[in-house]
């Protein structure tokens, strides 16, 4: 497809994400966004995020020359194969501004919504073709971050979710799959259990907002950065691995640590988990995965030390 044109609907800080991206896959993109001096804006923002792009690989062909800016959504859509909205978020406002994309796009343009919460169904309404809406969630800044979040609503075809794959893959991201629909999606559901958490010890005078940030930059983050928290615990349960953690700690689940109401943990639950991580270490040792991470982990700590503020400043020894 990077011979084809894409749209961008809403040239925000998530659609000149996109937008940068798009250019350096290889595409024609055309903009749109009704706001005063918005083209100008879209300029600067992919000007700045360019060495970025550059530094991590351009496709042949890419440039910013490819990047025209239209004055309405019938012109940026018309003759677009791919189609980006990136509107604010608001159910009533995104309905509206995707009524009318969906009447000016060519029948077989693809439309992904880049929206952290709204379920695809509710977009849906009242479109000529419904069954070409997906919610494409990204991660800022979209142009460095490979993450994805693909939702098809009740009317979307599984043809239309495996083309949506394939074409954010060709983009280099990392598709993840939202099988079944849910507020907030996945990844923004776990950032929000973190946020709460966070604001419950900061309310209660526990810690200060960067004695919290600490916990988890010189902590959690790092080790997540790679395995996630699946994959950590299997690592916390030693070589019985996740069996071993969820039938020694398992019932501290219950325990009154956090403000967050955890699941039940029953049988089927329990041997969910343990089999994701089993196939998760795709064969690996218990010891493997733990020079691995511990590899991972040096090489992280002496690249984060040389942006982190605090280290900066420290006089070394």
């Amino acid at each position: 497809m990077a011979n084809q044109t894409v749209a961008v609907v809403g040239t925000g800080v998530i659609g000149n994400g996109w937008i940068a991206r798009m250019l350096a896959s290889g595409y024609d993109v055309v903009a749109t966004d009704p706001a005063e001096g918005a083209e100008g804006r879209m300029r600067h923002a992919v000007e700045q995020s360019w060495a970025y792009v550059e530094e991590l690989g351009l496709a042949d062909g890419a440039s910013k020359d490819r990047l025209t800016f239209a004055g309405s959504i019938e012109e940026a859509v018309r003759d677009a194969d791919f189609i980006q909205e990136n509107v604010p978020e608001r159910e009533d406002l995104k309905q509206m501004v995707l009524k009318e994309i969906d009447q000016y796009a060519k029948p077989d343009a693809l439309i992904g919504s880049s929206t952290s919460g709204i379920m695809p169904t509710e977009l849906q309404e009242n479109l000529q073709h419904p069954e070409r809406i997906v919610v494409a969630h990204p991660f800022h800044p979209v142009y460095i971050l490979p993450l994805v979040e693909v939702v098809g609503g009740k009317q979307t075809t599984k043809e239309n979710i495996a083309n949506a794959k394939n074409f954010y893959e060709g983009m280099g991201m990392s598709v993840l799959h939202v099988r079944n629909e849910i507020e907030g999606h996945i990844a923004d559901r776990l950032i929000e259990a973190i946020w709460r958490e966070s604001l419950h010890i900061v309310n209660e005078g526990i810690a200060t907002t960067e004695e919290v940030d600490k916990a988890f930059t010189h902590g959690a983050g790092m080790r997540y950065a790679q395995y996630g928290p699946f994959l950590t615990f299997h690592l916390a349960g030693g070589e019985g691995g996740m069996r071993h953690m969820l039938k020694q700690f398992g019932p501290a689940l219950k325990k009154p640590w956090t403000k967050l109401e955890a699941p039940e943990l029953t049988d089927e639950l329990y041997e969910k988990v343990v089999e994701g991580c089993e196939q998760q270490s795709n064969g690996m040792t218990m010891s493997e995965l733990d020079q691995n991470r511990n590899e991972f982990l040096v090489k992280l700590y002496e690249l984060v030390q040389e942006y982190w503020p605090q280290e900066k400043n420290k006089t070394q020894v």
